[in-house]
This record gives C-alpha cells, structure tokens and sequence, in this order.
C-alpha cells in the first residue's frame, strides 16, 4: 500500500521541470510539484510548505500541525519505517541516471 507522507520542501532544485527536493523526517528525494504550484502560488515560494508527497510528487500542501499528526499516526501504525525505507531506494530512474 503506499500512503501519502508528509514532507517539508527544502530546495528548488529545477524551476522549469518544478522540481524540489522535500525532506521526509530526516530523508530527503527529489520530487515533482507540479501539483501544488499555481499563480497563487509560484515555485520560488514553496521553500518551507509542508506537503503530502505521493510516488514522487507532492499531491497538496497540509499545515505544520496536520504534517506532524500525520507522521505521529504513521509512526504508531508502523508504516512509517517502511515508507521511508522506499523512499530511500533508488527507482528505476534514478538506476539509469547513475
């Protein structure tokens, strides 16, 4: 099952191709935000926005309280570890890349 995670935008990393890298309880990959970014709401300012981050893309943006709710839920039903554990696994992508 994969669940939306909470994570916390730390970089821009490529304006044109919208992505960022988010960190994920100590954990940082690079997702798309294409999602989450509109006129209201350009790249540049998505530095700090907490979000809920879905196979690689941030799905929609959550407050601080709902993103530390959340990841307390997480951690008391266990999924926690295994989400993050996928997210630190290369995909097939990022295997090509190197």
């Amino acid at each position: 099952m994969c669940l939306g995670i909470p994570g916390c935008i730390v970089s821009i990393d490529n304006v044109d191709d919208l992505l960022a890298t988010v960190d994920v309880s100590g954990v940082r990959r690079q997702i798309n935000i294409s999602c989450v970014v509109d006129e209201a709401h350009p790249v540049e300012s998505c530095v700090g926005d907490w979000v809920l981050v879905h196979v690689g893309f941030a799905m929609s943006r959550i407050n601080e309280e709902e993103a530390a709710e959340t990841l307390r839920l997480l951690q008391e039903l266990g999924e926690l570890q295994a989400e993050l554990k996928n997210m630190q696994e290369p995909t097939d992508e990022v295997a090509a890349e190197e």
